[in-house]
Protein backbone atom coordinates (compact mmCIF):
# COMPACT_ATOMS: atom_id res chain seq x y z
CA UNK A 1 0.00 0.00 0.00
CA UNK A 2 1.25 3.40 -0.79
CA UNK A 3 2.85 5.35 2.16
CA UNK A 4 0.16 8.72 1.11
CA UNK A 5 -2.79 6.07 1.45
CA UNK A 6 -1.75 4.34 5.16
CA UNK A 7 -1.47 8.17 6.44
CA UNK A 8 -5.69 8.41 7.61
CA UNK A 9 -6.50 12.06 7.93
CA UNK A 10 -6.25 11.70 11.10
CA UNK A 11 -2.54 10.74 11.53
CA UNK A 12 -1.03 12.86 8.93
CA UNK A 13 0.43 15.04 11.10
CA UNK A 14 2.15 11.92 12.91
CA UNK A 15 3.06 10.67 9.62
CA UNK A 16 5.39 13.28 8.87
CA UNK A 17 7.29 12.85 12.14
CA UNK A 18 7.06 9.33 12.29
CA UNK A 19 7.33 7.71 9.47
CA UNK A 20 9.22 4.52 10.10
CA UNK A 21 7.28 3.86 13.71
CA UNK A 22 4.21 4.33 12.23
CA UNK A 23 5.03 1.99 8.64
CA UNK A 24 6.09 -0.84 11.27
CA UNK A 25 2.87 -0.54 13.31
CA UNK A 26 0.23 0.09 10.22
CA UNK A 27 1.64 -2.84 8.77
CA UNK A 28 1.94 -5.36 11.54
CA UNK A 29 -1.90 -4.20 12.46
CA UNK A 30 -3.36 -4.70 8.94
CA UNK A 31 -1.77 -7.76 8.64
CA UNK A 32 -3.48 -9.38 12.15
CA UNK A 33 -6.32 -7.67 11.28
CA UNK A 34 -6.76 -9.26 7.54
CA UNK A 35 -5.82 -12.35 9.44
CA UNK A 36 -8.57 -11.97 12.21
CA UNK A 37 -11.17 -11.24 9.12
CA UNK A 38 -10.34 -14.24 7.31
CA UNK A 39 -10.55 -16.38 10.06
CA UNK A 40 -14.15 -15.19 10.55
CA UNK A 41 -16.15 -14.23 7.31
CA UNK A 42 -18.26 -16.83 7.94
CA UNK A 43 -19.45 -15.77 11.45
CA UNK A 44 -21.99 -13.03 12.32
CA UNK A 45 -21.03 -10.69 14.14
CA UNK A 46 -22.21 -10.16 18.26
CA UNK A 47 -23.17 -6.78 18.72
CA UNK A 48 -22.64 -4.84 21.70
CA UNK A 49 -24.44 -0.93 22.38
CA UNK A 50 -23.68 0.94 25.09
CA UNK A 51 -25.78 3.79 26.14
CA UNK A 52 -24.97 6.00 28.71
CA UNK A 53 -27.07 8.62 29.86
CA UNK A 54 -27.11 13.04 29.80
CA UNK A 55 -23.40 12.34 29.33
CA UNK A 56 -21.27 15.08 28.19
CA UNK A 57 -18.49 15.67 25.47
CA UNK A 58 -15.94 16.18 27.59
CA UNK A 59 -16.72 13.38 30.70
CA UNK A 60 -14.85 10.91 28.46
CA UNK A 61 -10.92 11.32 28.18
CA UNK A 62 -10.53 10.66 24.70
CA UNK A 63 -12.28 14.66 23.67
CA UNK A 64 -9.57 15.94 25.57
CA UNK A 65 -10.12 15.89 29.64
CA UNK A 66 -8.01 14.21 32.30
CA UNK A 67 -10.79 15.31 34.92
CA UNK A 68 -12.85 11.84 34.86
CA UNK A 69 -10.46 8.91 34.24
CA UNK A 70 -12.39 6.90 31.68
CA UNK A 71 -9.44 4.26 30.90
CA UNK A 72 -11.44 1.27 29.82
CA UNK A 73 -13.38 3.18 27.67
CA UNK A 74 -10.50 5.39 25.85
CA UNK A 75 -8.73 2.33 25.17
CA UNK A 76 -11.48 0.83 22.61
CA UNK A 77 -12.03 4.61 21.68
CA UNK A 78 -8.05 4.71 20.71
CA UNK A 79 -8.03 1.15 19.04
CA UNK A 80 -11.34 1.75 17.23
CA UNK A 81 -12.78 4.68 15.33
CA UNK A 82 -13.92 7.90 17.47
CA UNK A 83 -17.10 9.64 15.73
CA UNK A 84 -16.08 13.28 16.19
CA UNK A 85 -18.58 13.99 13.68
CA UNK A 86 -21.43 12.00 16.03
CA UNK A 87 -24.94 13.89 16.72
CA UNK A 88 -27.51 12.35 18.77
CA UNK A 89 -31.06 13.82 19.60
CA UNK A 90 -30.87 16.94 22.51
CA UNK A 91 -32.93 14.64 24.48
CA UNK A 92 -33.91 11.23 26.08
CA UNK A 93 -36.81 9.74 24.70
CA UNK A 94 -36.10 11.05 21.23
CA UNK A 95 -32.84 9.97 20.86
CA UNK A 96 -33.50 6.35 22.07
CA UNK A 97 -36.59 6.43 20.06
CA UNK A 98 -34.42 7.05 16.27
CA UNK A 99 -31.87 4.66 17.54
CA UNK A 100 -34.62 1.88 17.75
CA UNK A 101 -36.47 2.88 14.92
CA UNK A 102 -33.77 4.26 12.28
CA UNK A 103 -36.26 7.40 11.66
CA UNK A 104 -36.19 11.07 13.03
CA UNK A 105 -38.38 11.62 15.95
CA UNK A 106 -40.30 13.92 13.67
CA UNK A 107 -41.47 11.05 12.10
CA UNK A 108 -42.41 8.59 14.46
CA UNK A 109 -44.24 11.94 16.79
CA UNK A 110 -41.26 11.64 19.34
CA UNK A 111 -39.88 15.05 18.73
CA UNK A 112 -41.35 16.69 22.00
CA UNK A 113 -39.81 16.37 25.21
CA UNK A 114 -39.69 12.93 26.98
CA UNK A 115 -42.43 10.29 27.78
CA UNK A 116 -43.70 10.60 31.21
CA UNK A 117 -44.56 7.67 33.15
CA UNK A 118 -48.00 8.09 33.17
CA UNK A 119 -48.16 8.95 30.04
CA UNK A 120 -50.77 6.09 28.19
CA UNK A 121 -48.51 5.89 25.18
CA UNK A 122 -45.43 4.82 23.66
CA UNK A 123 -43.05 4.09 20.75
CA UNK A 124 -45.73 3.27 18.09
CA UNK A 125 -46.50 -0.02 17.92
CA UNK A 126 -46.37 0.44 13.73
CA UNK A 127 -42.41 0.82 14.05
CA UNK A 128 -40.42 -2.24 13.76
CA UNK A 129 -37.36 -2.12 16.03
CA UNK A 130 -33.72 -2.72 15.46
CA UNK A 131 -33.82 -6.08 17.47
CA UNK A 132 -36.76 -7.49 15.63
CA UNK A 133 -34.57 -6.59 12.44
CA UNK A 134 -31.60 -8.36 14.15
CA UNK A 135 -33.90 -11.50 15.30
CA UNK A 136 -34.80 -11.80 11.23
CA UNK A 137 -30.88 -12.07 10.97
CA UNK A 138 -30.99 -15.18 13.95
CA UNK A 139 -30.02 -13.13 16.58
CA UNK A 140 -30.42 -13.26 20.30
CA UNK A 141 -31.44 -10.21 21.96
CA UNK A 142 -30.65 -9.21 25.54
CA UNK A 143 -31.24 -5.90 27.06
CA UNK A 144 -30.00 -4.51 30.42
CA UNK A 145 -30.91 -0.88 32.00
CA UNK A 146 -33.21 1.66 30.95
CA UNK A 147 -35.75 1.30 28.31
CA UNK A 148 -38.00 4.79 28.28
CA UNK A 149 -39.89 4.10 25.52
CA UNK A 150 -43.12 3.23 26.76
CA UNK A 151 -44.78 0.97 29.65
CA UNK A 152 -48.08 1.57 29.93
CA UNK A 153 -49.46 -1.68 28.40
CA UNK A 154 -46.62 -4.44 28.49
CA UNK A 155 -47.09 -4.38 24.67
CA UNK A 156 -44.85 -1.56 24.46
CA UNK A 157 -42.01 -2.95 27.07
CA UNK A 158 -38.91 -4.69 25.67
CA UNK A 159 -40.35 -8.30 25.72
CA UNK A 160 -42.80 -7.37 22.90
CA UNK A 161 -40.21 -5.51 20.91
CA UNK A 162 -38.07 -8.00 20.26
CA UNK A 163 -35.46 -8.48 23.09
CA UNK A 164 -35.30 -12.04 24.92
CA UNK A 165 -34.71 -10.89 28.28
CA UNK A 166 -34.83 -7.48 30.14
CA UNK A 167 -33.29 -6.51 33.56
CA UNK A 168 -33.90 -2.68 34.30
CA UNK A 169 -36.16 -0.30 34.30
CA UNK A 170 -39.02 1.14 32.24
CA UNK A 171 -39.04 5.25 33.08
CA UNK A 172 -36.74 7.85 32.45
CA UNK A 173 -34.65 7.96 35.85
CA UNK A 174 -34.19 6.43 39.14
CA UNK A 175 -32.46 6.55 42.04
CA UNK A 176 -29.45 3.75 41.88
CA UNK A 177 -29.82 2.50 45.34
CA UNK A 178 -33.52 2.20 46.28
CA UNK A 179 -34.43 1.98 42.55
CA UNK A 180 -37.64 4.52 43.24
CA UNK A 181 -38.47 7.24 40.94
CA UNK A 182 -40.01 10.81 41.74
CA UNK A 183 -42.04 12.10 38.96
CA UNK A 184 -44.64 14.49 38.79
CA UNK A 185 -45.05 14.57 42.55
CA UNK A 186 -45.75 11.10 42.63
CA UNK A 187 -43.36 7.98 43.90
CA UNK A 188 -42.79 4.38 42.93
CA UNK A 189 -40.41 1.43 42.26
CA UNK A 190 -39.28 0.94 38.95
CA UNK A 191 -36.78 -2.46 38.60
CA UNK A 192 -37.51 -5.26 36.73
CA UNK A 193 -36.64 -8.56 35.88
CA UNK A 194 -38.94 -9.64 32.24
CA UNK A 195 -42.39 -8.37 33.71
CA UNK A 196 -41.30 -8.96 37.26
CA UNK A 197 -41.04 -6.15 39.99
CA UNK A 198 -37.06 -6.77 41.16
CA UNK A 199 -37.72 -6.04 44.79
CA UNK A 200 -34.56 -8.71 45.03
CA UNK A 201 -32.18 -5.74 44.07
CA UNK A 202 -33.43 -3.25 46.45
CA UNK A 203 -29.88 -1.57 47.54
CA UNK A 204 -27.41 -2.88 44.79
CA UNK A 205 -25.91 0.06 42.99
CA UNK A 206 -27.78 0.19 39.59
CA UNK A 207 -24.53 0.44 37.64
CA UNK A 208 -23.57 -2.97 39.35
CA UNK A 209 -26.78 -4.61 38.29
CA UNK A 210 -26.38 -4.09 35.12
CA UNK A 211 -22.64 -4.91 35.05
CA UNK A 212 -23.37 -8.29 36.32
CA UNK A 213 -26.44 -8.92 34.14
CA UNK A 214 -24.45 -7.70 31.47
CA UNK A 215 -21.70 -10.35 32.01
CA UNK A 216 -24.42 -12.81 33.18
CA UNK A 217 -25.68 -12.37 29.90
CA UNK A 218 -22.68 -12.94 27.46
CA UNK A 219 -21.55 -16.16 30.32
CA UNK A 220 -24.77 -17.75 29.43
CA UNK A 221 -25.21 -16.92 25.55
CA UNK A 222 -25.07 -19.90 23.27
CA UNK A 223 -22.19 -19.19 21.14
CA UNK A 224 -23.65 -20.93 17.46
CA UNK A 225 -25.84 -17.58 17.74
CA UNK A 226 -25.16 -14.28 17.57
CA UNK A 227 -25.51 -11.96 20.08
CA UNK A 228 -27.12 -8.32 20.57
CA UNK A 229 -26.50 -7.08 23.94
CA UNK A 230 -28.29 -3.68 24.90
CA UNK A 231 -26.54 -1.73 27.65
CA UNK A 232 -28.37 1.01 28.49
CA UNK A 233 -27.03 2.53 31.54
CA UNK A 234 -28.97 4.83 34.39
CA UNK A 235 -25.90 6.92 34.92
CA UNK A 236 -24.83 9.13 35.15
CA UNK A 237 -28.69 10.90 34.50
CA UNK A 238 -29.45 12.52 37.91
CA UNK A 239 -31.54 10.55 40.34
CA UNK A 240 -34.39 12.17 43.28
CA UNK A 241 -34.72 15.37 44.68
CA UNK A 242 -33.08 13.79 48.26
CA UNK A 243 -30.00 12.56 45.97
CA UNK A 244 -29.48 13.74 42.87
CA UNK A 245 -26.18 12.46 41.72
CA UNK A 246 -25.85 8.59 43.98
CA UNK A 247 -22.20 7.25 43.82
CA UNK A 248 -20.49 4.98 46.02
CA UNK A 249 -18.82 6.80 48.68
CA UNK A 250 -15.31 5.13 47.71
CA UNK A 251 -15.39 5.69 44.10
CA UNK A 252 -16.21 9.76 45.20
CA UNK A 253 -13.11 9.59 47.78
CA UNK A 254 -11.04 8.27 45.02
CA UNK A 255 -11.13 11.19 42.68
CA UNK A 256 -10.24 13.94 46.10
CA UNK A 257 -8.64 16.08 42.95
CA UNK A 258 -11.94 17.03 41.63
CA UNK A 259 -12.99 20.47 43.99
CA UNK A 260 -16.63 20.68 42.92
CA UNK A 261 -18.56 17.96 44.88
CA UNK A 262 -21.20 17.44 42.97
CA UNK A 263 -18.95 17.63 39.78
CA UNK A 264 -16.93 14.76 41.61
CA UNK A 265 -19.80 12.62 42.45
CA UNK A 266 -21.06 12.77 38.76
CA UNK A 267 -17.51 11.89 37.54
CA UNK A 268 -17.90 8.77 40.93
CA UNK A 269 -20.59 7.88 38.72
CA UNK A 270 -19.06 7.54 35.09
CA UNK A 271 -15.87 5.97 36.30
CA UNK A 272 -18.14 3.38 37.77
CA UNK A 273 -19.87 2.83 33.99
CA UNK A 274 -16.40 2.94 33.30
CA UNK A 275 -15.56 0.06 35.21
CA UNK A 276 -18.65 -2.20 34.07
CA UNK A 277 -16.74 -1.63 30.28
CA UNK A 278 -13.81 -3.43 31.56
CA UNK A 279 -15.94 -6.35 33.09
CA UNK A 280 -17.80 -6.63 29.60
CA UNK A 281 -15.05 -6.85 27.32
CA UNK A 282 -12.78 -9.38 30.07
CA UNK A 283 -16.21 -11.26 29.67
CA UNK A 284 -16.43 -11.09 26.34
CA UNK A 285 -13.09 -11.87 25.73
CA UNK A 286 -13.35 -14.65 28.53
CA UNK A 287 -15.31 -16.78 26.03
CA UNK A 288 -14.08 -16.16 22.97
CA UNK A 289 -16.99 -13.60 21.62
CA UNK A 290 -14.69 -10.69 21.53
CA UNK A 291 -12.52 -11.19 18.19
CA UNK A 292 -16.28 -11.30 16.92
CA UNK A 293 -17.75 -8.49 18.22
CA UNK A 294 -18.84 -4.79 17.36
CA UNK A 295 -19.06 -2.76 20.42
CA UNK A 296 -20.44 0.84 19.99
CA UNK A 297 -20.38 3.35 22.60
CA UNK A 298 -22.80 6.62 22.48
CA UNK A 299 -24.55 9.09 24.79
CA UNK A 300 -28.26 9.35 24.28
CA UNK A 301 -28.07 13.34 24.25
CA UNK A 302 -25.63 16.24 25.32
CA UNK A 303 -24.76 16.86 29.31
CA UNK A 304 -27.04 18.77 31.72
CA UNK A 305 -23.63 21.10 33.24
CA UNK A 306 -23.26 23.60 35.56
CA UNK A 307 -26.79 22.52 37.62
CA UNK A 308 -29.21 21.71 34.84
CA UNK A 309 -31.33 19.29 35.78
CA UNK A 310 -29.35 19.26 39.15
CA UNK A 311 -26.63 17.32 37.20
CA UNK A 312 -22.79 18.44 36.86
CA UNK A 313 -21.63 17.07 33.45
CA UNK A 314 -20.10 19.09 30.88
CA UNK A 315 -19.80 19.42 27.21
CA UNK A 316 -17.02 22.31 27.08
CA UNK A 317 -15.99 24.11 25.02
CA UNK A 318 -19.11 23.37 23.05
CA UNK A 319 -22.70 25.86 23.44
CA UNK A 320 -25.36 24.91 25.58
CA UNK A 321 -26.82 21.65 27.27
CA UNK A 322 -28.85 19.00 27.12
CA UNK A 323 -32.09 19.49 25.57
CA UNK A 324 -31.19 22.54 23.85
CA UNK A 325 -30.39 22.61 19.84
CA UNK A 326 -26.71 24.15 19.94
CA UNK A 327 -23.64 21.63 19.32
CA UNK A 328 -23.61 21.07 23.12
CA UNK A 329 -26.91 19.29 23.38
CA UNK A 330 -26.60 17.52 20.54
CA UNK A 331 -23.18 16.19 19.67
CA UNK A 332 -22.83 13.09 20.82
CA UNK A 333 -19.76 11.42 22.31
CA UNK A 334 -19.12 8.03 20.71
CA UNK A 335 -17.21 5.49 19.38
CA UNK A 336 -17.23 2.28 17.48
CA UNK A 337 -14.57 -0.69 17.97
CA UNK A 338 -14.16 -3.98 15.69
CA UNK A 339 -11.68 -6.15 14.61
CA UNK A 340 -13.96 -5.94 11.84
CA UNK A 341 -13.10 -2.28 10.93
CA UNK A 342 -10.06 -2.48 8.42
CA UNK A 343 -9.24 1.32 9.05
CA UNK A 344 -8.83 1.76 13.07
CA UNK A 345 -7.39 4.04 15.19
CA UNK A 346 -8.19 7.33 13.60
CA UNK A 347 -10.14 9.99 14.29
CA UNK A 348 -13.51 10.08 12.10
CA UNK A 349 -15.08 13.47 10.58
CA UNK A 350 -17.33 11.85 9.09
CA UNK A 351 -20.77 12.60 9.58
CA UNK A 352 -23.76 10.40 11.40
CA UNK A 353 -26.58 10.61 13.48
CA UNK A 354 -27.95 7.98 16.36
CA UNK A 355 -30.99 7.05 13.76
CA UNK A 356 -27.49 5.70 11.04
CA UNK A 357 -27.06 2.86 13.57
CA UNK A 358 -30.02 0.58 12.54
CA UNK A 359 -29.35 0.61 9.01
CA UNK A 360 -25.27 0.41 10.06
CA UNK A 361 -25.52 -2.11 12.39
CA UNK A 362 -27.82 -4.47 9.87
CA UNK A 363 -25.68 -4.02 7.00
CA UNK A 364 -22.87 -5.27 9.80
CA UNK A 365 -25.01 -8.15 10.54
CA UNK A 366 -25.04 -9.85 7.05
CA UNK A 367 -28.19 -7.77 6.54
CA UNK A 368 -29.28 -6.89 2.67
CA UNK A 369 -30.12 -2.81 3.45
CA UNK A 370 -32.33 -2.83 0.47
CA UNK A 371 -34.85 -4.84 2.00
CA UNK A 372 -35.09 -2.02 5.07
CA UNK A 373 -38.04 0.25 4.55
CA UNK A 374 -37.50 3.04 2.38
CA UNK A 375 -39.08 5.34 4.84
CA UNK A 376 -35.95 5.59 7.15
CA UNK A 377 -33.98 8.52 7.62
CA UNK A 378 -31.15 6.56 8.79
CA UNK A 379 -28.48 5.58 6.67
CA UNK A 380 -25.84 2.66 6.98
CA UNK A 381 -22.23 4.17 6.90
CA UNK A 382 -21.22 0.24 7.62
CA UNK A 383 -18.46 1.08 4.87
CA UNK A 384 -17.49 4.07 5.67
CA UNK A 385 -16.57 3.39 9.18
CA UNK A 386 -14.89 0.36 8.41
CA UNK A 387 -12.54 1.60 5.08
CA UNK A 388 -12.97 5.32 5.87
CA UNK A 389 -14.75 7.10 3.26
CA UNK A 390 -17.14 9.81 3.00
CA UNK A 391 -20.64 9.24 3.97
CA UNK A 392 -23.75 9.80 2.42
CA UNK A 393 -24.98 11.94 5.47
CA UNK A 394 -24.86 15.20 4.05
CA UNK A 395 -27.25 17.08 6.67
CA UNK A 396 -28.31 16.43 9.96
CA UNK A 397 -32.02 17.25 11.45
CA UNK A 398 -31.27 17.90 15.26
CA UNK A 399 -35.27 18.46 15.80
CA UNK A 400 -38.33 20.12 14.96
CA UNK A 401 -40.16 20.94 17.93
CA UNK A 402 -43.49 23.14 16.87
CA UNK A 403 -44.93 23.39 20.28
CA UNK A 404 -41.50 24.99 21.66
CA UNK A 405 -41.31 26.99 18.60
CA UNK A 406 -37.45 25.38 17.77
CA UNK A 407 -35.85 23.63 15.50
CA UNK A 408 -32.01 23.44 13.97
CA UNK A 409 -30.37 21.60 11.27
CA UNK A 410 -26.92 20.86 9.30
CA UNK A 411 -26.37 21.40 5.98
CA UNK A 412 -22.18 20.34 5.05
CA UNK A 413 -20.36 22.92 7.77
CA UNK A 414 -24.09 25.10 7.60
CA UNK A 415 -25.95 25.18 10.70
CA UNK A 416 -29.07 27.14 11.21
CA UNK A 417 -30.72 27.20 14.71
CA UNK A 418 -34.17 29.01 14.82
CA UNK A 419 -35.78 29.77 18.66
CA UNK A 420 -34.75 28.16 21.69
CA UNK A 421 -35.58 26.65 24.91
CA UNK A 422 -35.72 28.28 28.41
CA UNK A 423 -36.19 31.40 27.17
CA UNK A 424 -32.24 31.57 26.48
CA UNK A 425 -31.37 31.06 29.47
CA UNK A 426 -29.33 27.92 29.16
CA UNK A 427 -27.59 28.94 25.78
CA UNK A 428 -24.15 29.68 26.74
CA UNK A 429 -20.86 27.67 27.05
CA UNK A 430 -20.48 25.63 30.56
CA UNK A 431 -17.70 23.95 32.05
CA UNK A 432 -15.90 22.83 33.74
CA UNK A 433 -13.14 22.54 31.13
CA UNK A 434 -11.14 20.12 33.27
CA UNK A 435 -7.22 19.53 33.24
CA UNK A 436 -6.38 19.38 29.27
CA UNK A 437 -3.03 19.61 29.31
CA UNK A 438 -1.23 16.68 27.73
CA UNK A 439 1.16 15.96 30.39
CA UNK A 440 -1.50 15.10 32.49
CA UNK A 441 -3.30 12.65 30.93
CA UNK A 442 -2.38 9.40 31.97
CA UNK A 443 -1.44 7.06 28.72
CA UNK A 444 0.15 4.45 31.18
CA UNK A 445 -3.26 4.30 32.99
CA UNK A 446 -5.20 3.48 29.66
CA UNK A 447 -2.60 1.10 28.39
CA UNK A 448 -2.89 -0.54 31.80
CA UNK A 449 -6.73 -0.48 32.09
CA UNK A 450 -8.50 -4.06 31.21
CA UNK A 451 -9.35 -3.31 28.32
CA UNK A 452 -5.87 -1.65 27.34
CA UNK A 453 -4.52 -5.33 28.54
CA UNK A 454 -6.69 -7.30 26.66
CA UNK A 455 -6.04 -5.91 23.61
CA UNK A 456 -2.78 -5.80 23.91
CA UNK A 457 -3.11 -9.37 23.87
CA UNK A 458 -4.33 -9.05 20.58
CA UNK A 459 -1.38 -6.40 19.02
CA UNK A 460 -4.64 -4.36 19.01
CA UNK A 461 -3.52 -0.91 21.74
CA UNK A 462 -1.91 1.82 19.59
CA UNK A 463 1.47 3.48 21.10
CA UNK A 464 1.62 6.16 23.75
CA UNK A 465 2.48 8.58 20.56
CA UNK A 466 -0.42 6.93 18.33
CA UNK A 467 -2.50 7.74 21.74
CA UNK A 468 -1.58 11.32 22.28
CA UNK A 469 -2.13 12.18 18.59
CA UNK A 470 -5.75 10.91 18.34
CA UNK A 471 -6.74 12.46 21.53
CA UNK A 472 -5.59 15.91 19.93
CA UNK A 473 -7.85 15.21 17.14
CA UNK A 474 -10.46 14.02 18.87
CA UNK A 475 -10.43 17.28 21.19
CA UNK A 476 -12.28 20.49 20.00
CA UNK A 477 -10.59 23.76 20.59
CA UNK A 478 -12.03 27.26 19.76
CA UNK A 479 -10.21 29.53 21.20
CA UNK A 480 -11.64 32.95 23.06
CA UNK A 481 -14.73 33.85 21.46
CA UNK A 482 -17.75 33.57 23.77
CA UNK A 483 -18.08 37.78 23.68
CA UNK A 484 -17.24 38.16 20.00
CA UNK A 485 -19.80 41.02 18.29
CA UNK A 486 -21.95 38.95 16.20
CA UNK A 487 -23.03 36.56 19.02
CA UNK A 488 -26.24 34.61 18.06
CA UNK A 489 -29.49 35.51 19.72
CA UNK A 490 -32.34 32.84 18.96
CA UNK A 491 -34.65 35.26 20.73
CA UNK A 492 -34.69 37.36 17.50
CA UNK A 493 -33.98 36.11 14.84
CA UNK A 494 -32.65 32.44 13.19
CA UNK A 495 -28.70 32.09 13.82
CA UNK A 496 -26.13 30.81 11.13
CA UNK A 497 -22.77 29.01 11.51
CA UNK A 498 -19.99 27.44 10.16
CA UNK A 499 -18.95 24.35 12.23
CA UNK A 500 -16.26 23.48 10.11
CA UNK A 501 -14.36 26.96 11.47
CA UNK A 502 -16.51 27.42 14.41
CA UNK A 503 -18.08 24.41 16.45
CA UNK A 504 -18.66 26.37 19.48
CA UNK A 505 -20.91 28.36 17.97
CA UNK A 506 -19.41 31.86 18.38
CA UNK A 507 -20.04 33.50 15.53
CA UNK A 508 -23.43 34.03 13.73
CA UNK A 509 -23.24 34.46 10.32
CA UNK A 510 -26.96 35.14 9.36
CA UNK A 511 -26.80 38.75 7.80
CA UNK A 512 -23.56 37.67 6.04
CA UNK A 513 -25.16 34.46 4.27
CA UNK A 514 -29.35 35.54 3.88
CA UNK A 515 -29.17 33.02 0.86
CA UNK A 516 -27.72 30.27 2.69
CA UNK A 517 -30.32 31.70 5.27
CA UNK A 518 -33.23 31.29 2.87
CA UNK A 519 -32.22 27.78 1.48
CA UNK A 520 -31.77 26.18 4.91
CA UNK A 521 -35.19 27.58 6.33
CA UNK A 522 -36.90 25.97 3.17
CA UNK A 523 -35.65 22.70 3.77
CA UNK A 524 -37.05 22.75 7.49
CA UNK A 525 -40.32 23.56 6.16
CA UNK A 526 -40.32 20.89 3.85
CA UNK A 527 -39.10 18.31 6.55
CA UNK A 528 -41.63 19.54 8.64
CA UNK A 529 -44.40 18.90 5.83
CA UNK A 530 -43.51 15.43 6.30
CA UNK A 531 -43.71 15.52 10.33
CA UNK A 532 -46.13 13.62 12.50
CA UNK A 533 -47.73 15.15 15.38
CA UNK A 534 -46.06 14.83 18.79
CA UNK A 535 -47.87 11.59 20.68
CA UNK A 536 -47.43 13.62 23.93
CA UNK A 537 -50.52 13.02 26.40
CA UNK A 538 -51.42 14.29 29.42
CA UNK A 539 -50.72 12.23 32.56
CA UNK A 540 -53.34 9.28 33.62
CA UNK A 541 -54.07 9.24 37.01
CA UNK A 542 -55.00 5.16 36.75
CA UNK A 543 -51.21 5.33 36.72
CA UNK A 544 -50.12 6.44 39.84
CA UNK A 545 -48.12 3.99 42.09
CA UNK A 546 -50.01 3.36 44.94
CA UNK A 547 -52.57 2.08 43.17
CA UNK A 548 -49.47 -0.91 42.02
CA UNK A 549 -48.47 -0.99 45.26
CA UNK A 550 -46.40 1.72 44.79
CA UNK A 551 -44.50 0.58 41.68
CA UNK A 552 -44.81 2.34 38.10
CA UNK A 553 -46.93 -0.21 36.46
CA UNK A 554 -48.40 -1.17 32.94
CA UNK A 555 -51.54 0.22 34.02
CA UNK A 556 -53.30 -0.02 30.68
CA UNK A 557 -53.42 -3.62 30.79
CA UNK A 558 -55.34 -3.57 34.31
CA UNK A 559 -58.90 -2.93 34.82
CA UNK A 560 -59.95 0.93 36.48
CA UNK A 561 -58.15 1.10 39.81
CA UNK A 562 -60.41 1.03 43.00
CA UNK A 563 -60.82 4.46 44.60
CA UNK A 564 -62.93 4.85 48.07
CA UNK A 565 -64.63 7.91 48.48
CA UNK A 566 -66.10 8.26 51.90
CA UNK A 567 -68.78 10.58 52.68
CA UNK A 568 -69.83 11.73 56.06
CA UNK A 569 -73.31 10.61 57.50
CA UNK A 570 -74.33 13.35 58.84
CA UNK A 571 -77.06 15.12 56.77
Amino acid sequence: MAYARMCSESWRRLCTFYPVLLLSILNHLSTIRAYASEGRSSRTPNIIFILADDMGWNDVGFHGSSQIPTHNLDALAYSGVILNGYYVNPICTPSRSALMTGKYPIHTGMQHTVLYAMEPRGLPLSEKLLPEYLKDLGYTNHMVGKWHLGHYQLRYTPLQRGFDSHTGFWTGHHHMNDHTAVEHGHWGLDMRRDYDVAYDLHGKYTTHVIDSEAVRVVQTHNTSEPLFLYVAHAAVHSANPYDFLPAPDKTVMELGHIENYARRKYAAMMVELDRTVGSLVEALDARGMLQDSIIVFSTDNGGPADGFNDNAASNWPLRGVKNTLWEGGVRGAGFIWSPLLHNSSRVSHQTMQVADWLPTLFEAAGGDISTLPTDLDGISAWNELSHGGTTGRIEVLHNIDDIWGSAALRVGNWKLLKGTHYNGSWDGWYGPAGTREESAYPVDAVLNSTVGRILAQYDDMPSKEIITHLRRSATVACGEGANMANKCNPLVGVCLFDLESDPCEYNNLAEEHPHIVQSLLARLLAYNSTAVPPGNLEDDPRGEPHFWNYTWHNFGDEPEPVVYLFESEDP
